[in-house]
């Protein structure tokens, strides 16, 4: 066995051994792309993808463009890398399938979820049955939730399809504070109005950044007598 053949043999025994708690960032990056890189120090790899953006966070949420800009990273290696991040997020997702949410901290929850590592703002819809489970959560499009991209229509014949009850609204701001805009409450009450047109209530707006998420009916911004709930 070679020296080389022989790294990567105890990095990957110590990774079963102890997880990654203890590995660097760049050691990381070398474990993952012994998968895609077979005959190359992928060690030099993490360390020049680290040089070039900043974390491990902003390799994994890297374009799989960007990423082949750093000598060493091909195809196969960039698709690999981006599918990483996107793995997280439908885990994260679907870990949750048949999940009962009963108060809008757990809508608020669940759906941060389904925003990991977007770099792009999406719209999300929540479909609820009558005991508050989970029928399904569809990305209904991309661009903000009052673009000609994300048609209200469309919202409600999600929710017909899928004999809701109720709904929620989700959409993420990539790059800035989880603030609703005077855009994202008049499209609230489009959508409430034609939902409640067809007996389904809209529960709730949420808007997520990061880490964090606001809610418009706890923010009191708005929502109507006639579209609350018990939650």
């Amino acid at each position: 066995m070679s020296n080389h053949e022989g790294h990567r043999e105890r990095l990957r025994n110590r990774f079963l051994q102890e997880g990654l708690d203890h590995f660097q960032p760049h050691e990381v990056l070398e474990l993952f792309l012994f998968y895609c890189v077979p005959r190359r120090n992928t060690n030099d790899l993490g360390h020049a993808l680290l040089e070039r953006f900043g974390s491990l966070a902003g390799v994994l949420q890297a374009p799989a463009g960007e990423l082949k800009r750093v000598e060493g990273i091909g195809e196969n290696a960039a698709t690999f890398l981006t599918l990483i991040a996107q793995l997280e997020r439908y885990y994260q997702t679907h870990r949750n399938d048949d999940k009962i949410l009963p108060t809008l901290n757990d809508c608020g929850n669940y759906l941060k979820n389904c925003f990991v590592n977007r770099r792009n703002e999406t719209v999300m819809m929540l479909c609820l049955d009558a005991k508050c489970k989970v029928i399904c959560c569809q990305e209904v499009g991309e661009g903000s939730v009052n673009s000609a991209a994300v048609p209200i229509r469309r919202m409600v014949e999600l929710a017909l399809g899928s004999n809701a009850v109720s709904v929620v609204l989700a959409h993420n701001h990539p790059s800035g504070l989880a603030i609703p805009s005077d855009e994202d409450i008049q499209t609230t009450k489009r959508l409430a109005l034609a939902l409640d047109a067809v007996e389904i209530v809209l529960v709730d707006h949420i808007i997520v950044a990061d880490d964090d998420y606001v809610s418009l009916r706890q923010s009191g911004r708005y929502f109507p007598e006639e579209c609350r709930v018990n939650f």
